[in-house]
């Protein structure tokens, strides 16, 4: 096996939105990894599942609250959760809080094209229909939640 490393002066960052910020690492059959950081109020990433990989989460800063299929779990730095395939999951910072995350998925989905498909809708090239349309190339599958959209209302001041 040859070893994977990518140097952080040369890792690709996207901003996927406002307040967030992709970098990222590999991206292999067997292994998709990025960081991933959320300013206050940044609105993370919406409610979906993959039905082929497991998405695993490490908090390295901050709080991050991560919905796994309708509970609301808040980790922080230092803390890890895996989501099995299947699973609704999103993610955001904690309110009132900044979040930065490792983020991978095993096994690998070839996902920096969707990452860089974000950066694209969030910088007004693509449309959040190109998104859509995009869920089985990336395994990338939209879902509903009133727990999280709950959690977004009661979180306003």
């Amino acid at each position: 096996m040859t070893e994977i490393a990518t140097r952080a002066a040369t890792a690709e960052a996207i901003q996927d939105a406002p307040g967030s910020l992709i970098t990222l690492l590999t991206d292999t059959a067997a292994l998709t990894c990025n960081t991933a950081t959320f300013d206050e109020g940044a609105a993370g990433a919406p409610v979906h599942f993959h039905t082929k990989a497991t998405e695993f989460f490490h908090v390295t800063a901050g709080r991050l609250d991560i919905l796994v299929d309708d509970e609301i779990h808040t980790l922080g730095a230092g803390d890890f959760i895996a989501v099995p395939p299947g699973v609704k999951h999103a993610f955001a910072p904690a309110p009132g809080h900044t979040a930065a995350v490792f983020v991978g998925f095993t096994p690998g989905m070839g996902r920096f094209d969707y990452y860089r498909l974000l950066g694209r809708v969030n910088a007004g090239e693509a449309t959040v229909q190109d998104i859509k349309d995009s869920s089985a190339t990336y395994d990338n599958h939209y879902a509903e939640s009133s727990v999280w959209s709950g959690r977004r209302r009661s979180a306003e001041p």
